[in-house]
């Protein structure tokens, strides 16, 4: 029997770290902490004049554009029975403050443990005594940086939930999570650092929260405990615009960060995720993004799901290097893989960007692509370049989705004999580089699914149909220097959501 909640169940919204007392006091005294910010960012028109794009926050937002609403009324949390189209704010910085609590902040698994008494009272709010809403019930949890380790907790460790507790989760969502600690000047914050419980991102102590057992290098997986593919990752890029700490956080956090959090750190393992060049907080950061948005709603109600990889066939060599391989030279290189994603008609975000000026391109060494023997691999490490959510719901025209994806490969130079190579060509140099336009069609067999070089043909034009091979649509790529691959393109429904 179909769900007539789903998939717009309540959503819980967990807000990140508060590290002073002062910030928590400033957190507690506000009705939706954090979650109601919005943004504005200019863009240039084609005329020149500069616009302004206002970003209204998620929470008005999910309002405005699906029909969400909080549950405060004349001052109070609603108590009795709630729609199912719900926001909840988790509270849990409240019994830090000496007027509405003990002025002692909880831990996070006993933050974890009311996570859980939560969601069983969301439940009784919105099933009542009705059998069938309550088997049917399930909600959301979208969490910003430690926030999400909140909700880890509560769905990783035994000793907080069980089975049937971690079962009334349908979807997660989490924005710049120290997934596997945080890393300052390449030192993982250490345990006995307990100001202001700022150990509470050393990887000890997370495995502690989490109920992981034997020795761990990290701490990113689920550990089976929930399904990974129903868990999405939305990592910033840019630590520039991150100035908490007078700017120190992000001199001591690196390039390969939002300010905070290192790139390599902010997702969990085999999960989805999204990147956009964001900070950490504040009026550029992650929460109070378009793209953060984008990716969360389609995530959440979108009905397809495209993941894009990368099989490298043959990566070609300047001239001069050439020369120096067929001389008997050792040659060594790394290669750079960038992807952007974006839906048609948009031109305010993209889904996601991985790139090499923001740091969080792909890099895979050519052993590791094509000579898989020599780095003792049993398969290559064929580069995964993007995973995104579709809504066929937003299709304006028609009924095919449309997106580009945006490909590049370069190198990061040319070792030959042990000395880096910079005698004829240039530094950066791209190897491949192309906008695909791609057309999913649904069809009473699957997809149909059509790409279009848009550096050589026009985007509107309809395009070449994929080819399918082993469950994914294979795009052919290759340039005039010799590079060749091809883009494994995997389409796949996601149950519809009712209107």
């Amino acid at each position: 029997m179909a769900n007539p909640l789903a998939p717009y169940y309540p959503i819980i919204y967990v807000r990140g770290y508060a590290m002073t007392p002062g910030e928590i006091a400033a957190t507690v005294s506000t009705p939706y902490m954090g979650f109601n910010l919005g943004a504005t960012k200019a863009r240039q028109a084609w005329d020149g004049r500069v616009v302004r794009h206002v970003f209204e926050s998620p929470l008005i937002r999910l309002m405005k554009d699906y029909g969400y609403r909080d549950i405060f009324s004349d001052g109070l949390e609603i108590a009795g029975t709630i729609q199912p189209r719900s926001i909840i704010i988790y509270r849990y910085y409240d019994p830090a403050d000496s007027d509405l609590g003990t002025g002692k902040v909880l831990s996070i698994p006993e933050a974890a443990a009311g996570l859980k008494d939560l969601i069983h009272g969301l439940r009784k709010q919105v099933c009542g005594d009705d059998k069938t809403l309550l088997d049917q019930f399930k909600v959301h949890l979208v969490a910003h940086s430690m926030g999400g380790l909140v909700v880890r907790s509560f769905l990783q460790n035994d000793k907080i939930s069980t089975k049937a507790d971690r079962s009334l989760v349908d979807k997660v969502f989490t924005y710049a999570t120290p997934h596997n600690g945080i890393e300052m000047a390449g030192l993982n914050v250490p345990a006995f650092l307990g100001l202001w419980d700022m150990n509470n991102f050393n990887r000890k102590k997370i495995a502690e929260f989490l109920g992981m057992t034997g020795q761990r290098d990290r701490v990113d997986s689920l550990d089976g405990k929930f399904d990974p593919q129903k868990f999405f990752c939305f990592v910033g890029t840019n630590h520039r615009d991150y100035e908490v700490a007078l700017g120190l956080s992000k001199r001591l956090a690196g390039e390969m960060s939002d300010g905070l959090v290192q790139i390599e750190n902010a997702t969990v393992s085999k999960a989805p995720r999204a990147f956009a060049y964001r900070s950490h907080s504040g009026p550029y950061g992650v929460v109070n993004s378009e793209e953060g948005y984008q990716n969360l709603v389609r995530f959440l109600f979108g009905d397809v799901r495209a993941d894009g990889e990368l099989a490298v066939a043959c990566l070609p060599l300047p001239p001069s290097v050439q020369k120096a391989k067929d001389a008997g030279k050792t040659v060594r290189a790394s290669y750079y893989f960038e992807a952007t994603v974006a839906p048609r008609g948009e031109m305010s975000y993209n889904l996601t960007e991985r790139r090499c000026d923001t740091y969080s391109a792909v890099l895979r060494g050519y052993d590791e692509l094509l000579k898989i023997e020599r780095a003792e691999l049993d398969a290559p490490r064929s580069p995964m370049l993007f995973s995104v959510f579709l809504d066929s719901k937003k299709i304006t025209l028609g009924r095919t989705l449309v997106f580009s994806v945006e490909l590049a490969v370069s190198t990061t130079g040319y070792n030959i004999d042990g000395f880096l190579w910079l005698d004829q060509h240039v530094e950066g140099e791209y190897l491949y580089r192309d906008t695909l336009t791609i057309r999913v069609t649904h069809t009473t067999d699957g997809f149909n699914v059509r790409y279009v070089s848009t550096d050589n043909k026009w985007s509107e034009s309809t395009g070449t149909l994929a080819e399918q091979g082993k469950g994914q649509y294979v795009i052919p790529l290759s340039s005039s220097k010799g590079f060749k691959g091809q883009l494994l393109l995997g389409v796949q429904a996601i149950e519809a959501a009712p209107e």
